[in-house]
């Protein structure tokens, strides 16, 4: 692949009780295991890194599909829970999705959500070339990561 951008980490220390920095940006923090894992809590953890990157990349997939299809989005916002459970010996994780579209129905909210998750936007990363690929490979590649994910559309 040829990589139009390539994001560079470095964690130091013990691991998620240690320390990370990106390089070329002003992320310099400590890391913590969560309280309810047997941790401080006095840090960042990387499922909250991964939520954050994840709503953040599902939200840039909806707003294009919207312009696509000439949608109104008006105040938009993507939320993204990341759970971690163990699973045999080692971890698991769940992703959950919400999507809130106050300016659109649910059914129409629902649908862009939808394309979102077959965007070109979304499956870049996954499977390069994107076009053409279903939802149904993403769930396949979560599976294989052990990712468990579903979509849970905002009430209005």
């Amino acid at each position: 692949m040829d990589a139009m951008y390539t994001a560079e980490a470095l964690a130091t220390g013990a691991g998620r009780n240690g320390h990370a920095a990106v390089k070329g940006s002003d992320l310099d923090f400590a890391l913590a295991i969560p309280k309810e894992m047997g941790g401080s809590g006095e840090g960042a953890n990387p499922e909250q890194l991964f939520a954050a990157g994840y709503a953040a990349c599902f939200h840039s997939a909806l707003q294009a599909v919207a312009r696509s299809q000439k949608v109104e989005l008006g105040d938009s916002a993507v939320g993204a829970r990341v759970g971690i459970d163990k699973q045999g010996q080692g971890f698991q994780l769940a992703v959950e999705l919400e999507v809130s579209i106050p300016a659109q129905d649910r059914a129409t909210a629902q649908q862009l959500a939808d394309a979102a998750g077959i965007s070109r936007s979304t499956l870049h990363t996954i499977e390069h070339g994107g076009a053409g690929v279903r939802w149904e490979k993403i769930t396949a590649v979560a599976e294989a990561l052990g990712l468990e994910m579903r979509f849970v559309p905002k009430e209005a």
